[in-house]
């Protein structure tokens, strides 16, 4: 978590909230691509790989939470 920039928070802590990338990209005015490529950075990372076991959105809200003693 501390390798994550102060726009990959965001993201993460919008995810966390449930939104999709639409509401994300609304939320903070940016382009859903530019949402895309912040998710795809922290799920690096984060070290959550192209698994197939695990849904990776999840596994970095669960990270999140659990960061901010929320879990």
């Amino acid at each position: 978590m501390a390798t994550l920039t102060a726009r990959e928070l965001q993201v993460l802590s919008l995810m966390a909230q449930g939104r999709t990338n639409g509401g994300m990209s609304r939320h903070l005015h940016l382009s859903e691509s530019a949402i895309e490529k912040h998710i795809n950075a922290i799920f690096t990372k984060l070290g959550l790989t192209e698994e197939t076991t695990i849904h990776r959105r999840v596994a970095a809200v669960v990270t999140f939470l659990e960061q901010m003693g929320r879990m």
